[in-house]
Parts: structure tokens; sequence; C-alpha cells
């Protein structure tokens, strides 16, 4: 019998830990947990869109169109991320904090393999706003968009978000100055202020000259949950392998929720 040096269920909690402690994904989309099926199956899933209607008038003229919901069924395809962490007797005798720190990554690197495609999701936004530069302005035209119920005054709850390049962001603080506020009871990883009822984020992978603006209603991760692990040992060369895999799918469910900003250069 194969000698297991790790127990499944400690590998599990430990990849696990990691996946959830890089980020809050409960703050950035919703998340349904009762995925089942297998890799490649297809998943139909309802997306709902709006156009936009908002016209700028003069004296004596109405609407000349209306904003209309719709929703379309779009097919997504259940994901398998899955990785492995390979070391030997002698490795681990040698430094003891190699099996933990292989482990913790392991947990990482799945991590940002789903977030990456969360954001995906997201840059897929329908809505849009632009202007020629960021102010308070073209965030409030962009909350208008997805019609967030709550105001500014709510400290429970964070209603929009938005993530933005840190070039972007140095942009934001010196147009906004003082009108860019801070609210601590929102802080997390990578929170830099409110705006116009917007929680702004920066993220490094955010494409510089646009912003997206959204709720957690936009897009949804289905998610079976916990991560599974599977170890083998090759007790001839004494060589031991880990694997943790999780399946998954992120789809913008709700194209209504989310906004992209664009700034051109006039």
């Amino acid at each position: 019998m194969a000698h297991i040096i790790y127990d499944n269920f400690y590998l599990s909690n430990e990849v696990e830990d990691q996946y959830n402690s890089h980020l809050d994904l409960q703050q950035f989309c919703t998340v349904d947990n009762s995925l089942v099926g297998t890799p490649g199956m297809i998943r139909k899933i309802n997306v709902y869109e709006a156009t936009d209607g908002t016209e700028k008038l003069t004296v004596g003229n109405g609407n000349t169109k209306s904003i209309e919901v719709k929703y379309t069924d779009k097919d997504y395809t259940i994901l398998l991320a899955q990785n492995r962490f390979d070391y030997f007797d002698e490795q681990e005798m040698t430094d003891p904090m190699l099996v933990p720190v292989g482990v913790r990554h392991m947990g990482t690197d799945m991590f940002n393999t789903v977030n990456a495609d969360i954001f995906a999701e997201f840059n897929k936004a329908t809505l849009s706003v632009t202007d020629t530069a960021y102010g308070f302005g073209v965030f409030a035209d962009a909350v208008a968009k997805i019609n967030v119920e709550g105001t500014d005054n709510d400290p429970k709850q964070i209603h929009t978000f938005g993530f933005v390049c840190p070039t972007d962001m140095a942009a934001i603080r010196k147009a906004l100055k003082d009108e860019l506020k801070y609210v601590e009871a929102f802080a997390r990883t990578g929170y830099v202020g409110t705006v116009a009822g917007v929680n702004l984020y920066t993220k490094k992978d955010a494409v510089a000259g646009t912003c997206i603006v959204a709720t957690r209603q936009a897009v949804t991760l289905f998610n079976k949950k916990g991560v599974e692990i599977e170890q083998e040992r090759d007790a001839n060369i004494r060589k031991n392998s880990i694997w943790s895999r999780k399946y998954y799918l992120a789809a913008l469910t709700d194209a209504t929720k989310a906004v992209k900003i664009t700034i051109s250069a006039g």
C-alpha cells in the first residue's frame, strides 16, 4: 500500500483557504454553489440585456425611443481547472516548508485561473458610457445606467464597484481630488475610494482607458463547492504528486448590471 504523508481533507482545506483568501468573490459576483455536471457539459443560461434609452431633449420634444429589456439563452461550458505539485521525499527532508508552500501556491494558482474568467465576463458589459476624462459625472452616469437601488448614505452595503488599472487610478485621483471619498467599512484588497457611490478597486490587468462599473448581480460564478484533491506516490523513486481540481463556470448573467466606461482622447 502506498504511503500518503498528508490526508486529502487537510490538503483540500489548504487549497480552499488560499482560494478564498485572495479576494472576497461574494463582493464582486453572485456565487452559486449548486453546479453539477462534468467538464465540457453545456449549461444554458438566461442572459439579460437592456438597450439605452436616455436622450437629451429640447423644448417641445419628447423621447423617440424606450429602454427595452430582453434575455437570450447562451451556452456556457462547465470548466475543470486542475494543477499538480510534485516533490521527492529527499526534498521535503531538506526543506520542511517545501510542501506547505507548494500546496498554498496550488490554491493561489487556482484562484488566479478562476478569477481571470470572472473578470473576462465583466468585460463583456454591453452598456457603455464614454467621456474624454474621468470625473464625478462619468461615474454618476454609469450608476444611472445600471439603476442601482440604494443611496450613498447606506454604509452597510456595497452597491456598485469599479475595476481600474493602476495608471488610470492615478488619473482618477488627480481629477477627483476631495471628491474621492474613503469609507473604512469598505476596506478590501485594492480598494482606494468611493465616487458617486462606486467603490473603486485597482486591478492590474484592467484595460487602460476603461473602467468596469457593476454590481454583484452582473456575473454569476457557478461553482461545485470545494476543491478535489488526489495524491499518488511512486515508492520506487520516492516521488509524491498532488493534484487539485475545481469545477466551475463564470457567466455574465445580467448585462443590465454592468457598464463599461471608456475614456477617449477627445
